[in-house]
């Protein structure tokens, strides 16, 4: 239609050249020579005109060729970054920041600090290279310790949290190598961002692993109902991350996981329904320097209520399972997991000892329910009307959620102080239970306001000997946080 148009146009130029030059000389319109004369000039401007026609043709197809080549930039919600005209390349910034502060009272850790600090200061970069290579690079600055066991704030350090590499030739089945979240948890797979309260369960903070460093097959099959995935990885403690460096023994942890969303995609009243199961196995044997054995929080993650004596070790074989499960439906949003892990533990840090296979476990159930209506989902909520001043203003929206959990340690760990720390200030709990409530307010996609309330009550844990107890006390927590992600 264009190409008609300017012939159209030409033909169109060409005649109003004609008759303007017919109109100019009226007196010679019988002079053969001067008829001559200007069919000459015609042809010229005719000439001329088809140039300048060709010249907008190759400027035309000039601007098309850089429109295929030129790279697409965007700036927004989802984070900032840039891909090739031809989508094969992309790379993207995204940011997390958290900022909390912390108030402890109660009977159980009298001594606990209040004050403010910075959870999570997490810049991401990742992207893609030829359509079906990823990768992901996330260093941490917030929190204290180095992500093992130091946890004192002269040891605030930069730490690396993510750093792997993904393989996407087959989408059915994916590979994954590096440092990252094992496949395992269900709500240690929520974003840092993206979890209904402020601080994980005792089943992601206290059992099942964080992060570590492997390799992983994961994907989704029958049209995205089943989710699978199949890990070999260094190894870590309950609840632990790991570094990037080499691994300091010879056994391996092995996962795996089922994940099945049968009603997605459909209209049924469970399409928002999801269940599973998962498990670790390896060998975990510590040292004298590192027993690779852990010490269980609170929710608040600043105080501990059982810590192993100094002389135990595990010393054995490590599994781990978990059923999980996550229902949302409009604004009601459900997730609820439990997790167990039996390990192998000795007594002596050389020699025989006594060896004992300890069995720990925790579960939770968290609900959510979105007062301005908004869709619950398993990501972090999108407001409907993001929050804005003025007669036109809106409020974003508001949540409210609430949470039981529990954490129990095997009884035979307290059948004497062999096992359980009578170190000062250390003092002791078979089990912590808790019950949180809390408020959170989307300003927009990337802004969140929240406020957590928990009361965790302390039960068992008396050994003979010198070994302390928290029996009978509890610890409140008050915990509020501003965040911004993109």
């Amino acid at each position: 239609m264009k190409t008609v148009q300017k012939n159209l146009g030409g033909a169109f130029a060409r005649l109003l050249i004609v008759t303007s030059l017919a109109a100019a000389f009226p007196a010679h319109a019988n002079d053969q020579s001067e008829i001559e004369r200007l069919k000459a000039l015609i042809q010229e401007l005719d000439q001329r005109v088809r140039v300048l026609d060709r010249k907008q043709e190759l400027a035309a197809e000039e601007v098309v060729a850089k429109q295929k080549t030129a790279p697409v930039v965007n700036a927004g919600e989802s984070g900032f970054g840039f891909k090739s005209a031809d989508g094969q390349f992309e790379y993207k910034l995204r940011g997390l920041t958290q900022i909390d502060y912390r108030n402890f009272s109660g009977t159980g850790f009298p001594s606990a600090v209040d004050g403010f600090l910075a959870r999570r200061i997490r810049p991401t970069f990742e992207g893609t290279v030829f359509g079906k290579y990823g990768f992901r690079f996330t260093p941490e600055f917030g929190e204290s310790g180095d992500g093992k066991s130091n946890t004192a704030p002269e040891q605030n350090k930069a730490r690396v949290i993510d750093a792997y590499l993904d393989i996407k030739e087959i989408p059915e089945a994916q590979i994954r190598f590096g440092k990252f979240k094992p496949f395992v948890g269900l709500e240690r797979l929520q974003g840092g961002g993206d979890t209904k309260f402020i601080e994980r369960s005792y089943v992601s903070n206290n059992i099942l692993p964080n992060r570590d460093f492997g390799v992983s097959v994961f994907g989704d099959v029958l049209s995205n109902k089943l989710n699978y995935a199949f890990g070999v990885f260094n190894g870590v403690t309950d609840g632990a991350d790991n570094s990037t460096a080499q691994d300091l023994n010879n056994g391996k942890e092995y996962t795996a996981r089922l994940f099945a969303t049968p009603f997605i995609g459909t209209d049924s009243a469970l399409q928002g329904l999801g269940f599973g199961i998962s498990g670790t196995s390896g060998s975990s044997i510590g040292t004298s320097s590192i027993t690779n054995l852990p010490s269980y929080k609170t929710p608040g993650q600043a105080n501990t209520f059982f810590n192993y004596n100094s002389n135990v070790l595990a010393y054995g074989n490590k599994t781990q399972w978990s059923p999980q499960a996550y229902f949302y439906k409009g604004p009601f949003g459900l997730l609820t997991e439990y997790a167990e892990v039996s390990q192998g533990l000795k007594n002596t840090l050389v020699g025989g000892g006594t060896k004992l296979t300890a069995e720990n476990n925790a579960w939770h159930v968290t609900g959510s329910w979105l007062l301005t209506g908004e869709d619950a989902s398993f990501k972090s909520v999108k407001p409907n009307s993001p929050f804005k001043n003025g007669v036109e203003g809106a409020w974003g929206a508001w949540e409210l959620v609430a949470r039981y959990q529990e954490n129990n340690l095997d009884k035979n760990l307290f059948s004497g102080t062999s096992w359980v720390s009578s170190s000062s200030g250390k003092d002791n709990a078979q089990a912590a239970k808790t019950i949180g409530i809390g408020l959170n307010w989307y300003v927009n996609s990337s802004s969140r306001f929240a406020v957590n309330y928990d009361r965790t009550n302390f039960t068992g844990g008396k050994a003979s000997g010198s070994a302390k107890t928290l029996d009978g006390k509890s610890e409140d927590l008050l915990v509020a946080r501003y965040q911004l992600s993109f």
